[in-house]
């Protein structure tokens, strides 16, 4: 034999050696690479224990101040349902859809995988998920729904484990008792209820076919927003049934044909725009919400109620009065109603706290305040005549002139003139300080200014007669009493707020009085009641575009707003009419369950003629 024919077997012992060397280190190093992303991906892998957890997020119960709920903002519970009580075809519509070979993998489908990845790369994009029931259990059980390779392994391991740990029928009714079905719903049993107002046990083959239809997209398919796009779902879901054998073709038929009657959400719109401005202040007293929690508030649902009842009966589309603000605060600052609109679902915007509108004549009272504040007295003589300042000359709303009139009856009928000439001897800086004590900040002293033609909120407003009722204390609105957990653990409680007196008791009976002659023989007759004292004031817009009702009885205001949107001109309503409607439909009920009282009112000398000649005036006056 040659050197050369024996060198030949050597080196390719030496070439094997080295391609096995290269293979084992090749598989060692892959080995490596998988246990060492294994344990990148183990490394903040959440707690089994949280499997029989809740994963939902948290539910906030908003109460009024009686403890009946109002309105319930984040998810909704309800108890949980077992296999053995469903129909069969509950369970088997929902793994037709979501894992039809649920019985042959051990938590992960590699074959659905495959499928799923083959058809997205076809597709250029995600269309379709190749997720076990165990992995979408691990996903929105354990972990976040971000889109990372890390939370991606997490999931196939703790798929495994779900399998490894669970029957089948476990993992399944904790997928439905888990998974969420849209409108605030997580679970089966919240779903029925909340779609079809009856029990996941009492569900007919298409109604199961619905709910599961919104597994793959909540808020596309909801049949109560996307009525055709869930019809569409659901006959999808029924064709796979019948495609795989689940249902027979006559059941098919039947399911497709049958009417689904969907219940409509029950409208308690109107608490949520209050439910939306103590939100802040929920999370600014206790950080964002993690565990379920009561919230019991200020209002009353029997005033909120009333409150919309009236606003409802007495909106008048045809003359453009199309939206409404209301609020009622009672004396220790506690807010009762809020109305932040005519439909929530329509328009979240609240017009209460949010809308900028000049409040007009509605803000006389701080300018008379001011006036008090420096000597002047209800029966004090102006005239009415023509006014001019620089190049402005006020009009007033009847466009005549009254001549001599008290100070009583110029409020009493809004005439502008007086009110600006009242102003003008006060001076206007004094004015813009008498309204910013009692919360209306911002103001700037101009010569329209006693006419109301800067803007506020209805709530400021609303808030800055308080201490009219609250015989001269100013106090905070505030709309919270407690927050406590689902368990009881008090996490904040409102504590006494501190009362400042802004008005003294001489000018508060001043204001009282004249307040109360507009309500009586003013422009605000229509929010008279038999019997008790009411003081307000009414306030009407150029062209009218903003009409207005603040009233108050001892211990409690409320404020009407009524108005477009838009901005346009409502048809001739003015403070008197609607506002002031709107306020008696509402008060007339609140006050018979309080105590009745007297607001103080100041008491005029004896001056012959003087108090006759109002008399004729207030008795002159037209209303709308």
């Amino acid at each position: 034999m040659t050197d050369t024919a024996a060198q030949k077997p050597n080196r390719f012992r030496k070439m094997a050696r080295l391609m096995s060397g290269t293979i084992l280190m090749s598989g060692y190093l892959s080995a490596m690479a998988v246990v060492s992303a294994l344990a990148w991906a183990a490394k903040d892998l959440p707690s089994v224990e949280t499997f029989w957890k809740t994963s939902r997020p948290p539910s906030i119960e908003v109460q009024d101040r009686h403890q009946q709920t109002l309105l319930i903002k984040g998810a909704v519970d309800a108890a949980p349902v077992r296999i053995a009580d469903l129909p069969d075809y509950v369970p088997k519509a929902i793994l037709a859809t979501e894992d039809k070979r649920n019985r042959h993998h051990a938590g992960v489908d590699p074959i659905a995988l495959t499928r799923a990845l083959y058809r997205n790369f076809k597709a250029g994009g995600v269309r379709e998920g190749g997720s076990t029931l165990a992995q979408q259990l691990a996903k929105n059980v354990f972990l976040t729904q971000e889109r990372t390779y890390r939370r991606k392994m997490q999931e196939l391991m703790l798929a495994l484990w779900i399998e490894r740990s669970f029957s089948k029928d476990e993992i399944l009714e904790k997928y439905m008792n888990r998974v969420y079905f849209g409108g605030g719903n997580w679970g089966l049993e919240a779903a029925s209820q909340h779609y079809f107002d009856k029990s996941a046990k009492e569900m007919t083959l298409a109604e199961a076919a619905l709910l599961t239809a919104l597994l793959k997209a909540p808020n596309r398919y909801n049949p109560v927003q996307s009525t055709r796009a869930a019809e569409g779902r659901t006959e999808t879901v029924l064709n796979l049934m019948r495609d795989q054998g689940i249902i027979s073709e006559a059941e098919w038929y039947l399911a497709t044909e049958e009417p689904i009657s969907v219940r409509a959400p029950e409208d308690r719109d109107s608490a949520h725009y209050f439910a939306d401005w103590i939100w802040p202040e929920v999370e600014a007293r206790i950080g964002t919400p993690s565990a379920d929690l009561v919230i019991r508030t200020t209002l009353d649902k029997s005033i909120q109620d009333k409150a919309v009842e009236a606003a409802l009966k007495h909106l008048d589309s045809k003359r453009n009065a199309k939206e409404v603000a209301i609020i009622t605060i009672a004396g220790d600052g506690g807010v009762r109603a809020m109305v932040g609109g005519t439909n929530y679902s329509g328009s979240e915007f609240n017009r209460a706290v949010q809308a900028e509108r000049q409040p007009g004549s509605a803000f006389k009272p701080f300018v008379y305040l001011a006036a008090f504040e420096k000597g002047l007295t209800p029966w004090d003589m102006r005239e009415d005549k023509a006014v001019t300042i620089g190049d402005w000359e006020p009009k007033n709303f009847t466009e005549k002139f009254r001549g001599p009139v008290t100070v009583e009856a110029a409020l009493a009928l809004s005439i502008n003139t007086v009110a600006v000439t009242v102003s003008e001897e006060t001076g206007r800086d004094r004015v813009v300080e008498t309204a910013a004590a009692h919360g209306l900040r911002d103001l700037q002293p101009l010569r329209s200014l006693p006419l109301g033609a800067q803007t506020t909120t209805p709530f400021q407003l609303t808030a800055a007669y308080l201490p009219f009722a609250n015989r001269g204390d100013k106090i905070e609105p505030y709309g919270i009493m407690e927050i406590r957990t689902d368990k009881g653990a008090t996490l904040y409680r409102h504590t006494k707020a501190q009362r400042e007196k802004i008005v003294s008791f001489q000018n508060l009976r001043h204001l009282n009085r004249v307040l109360k002659t507009t309500v009586e023989r003013g422009t605000g007759r229509a929010a008279r009641i038999e019997g008790r004292d009411v003081a307000g004031k009414t306030g009407t817009t150029n062209d009218y575009r903003d009409a207005w009702f603040i009233g108050y009885v001892p211990d409690m205001v409320t404020g009407v707003w009524v108005g477009a949107d838009d901005n346009t001109p409502m048809k001739r309503v003015t403070g008197g009419s609607i506002p002031a409607r709107i306020w008696k439909s509402l008060m007339v009920d609140v006050v018979k369950d309080m105590k009745p009282s007297r607001l103080p009112v100041s008491e005029p000398p004896l001056r012959a003629g003087s108090q006759d000649k109002m008399s004729v005036l207030l008795d002159s006056i037209s209303l709308d």
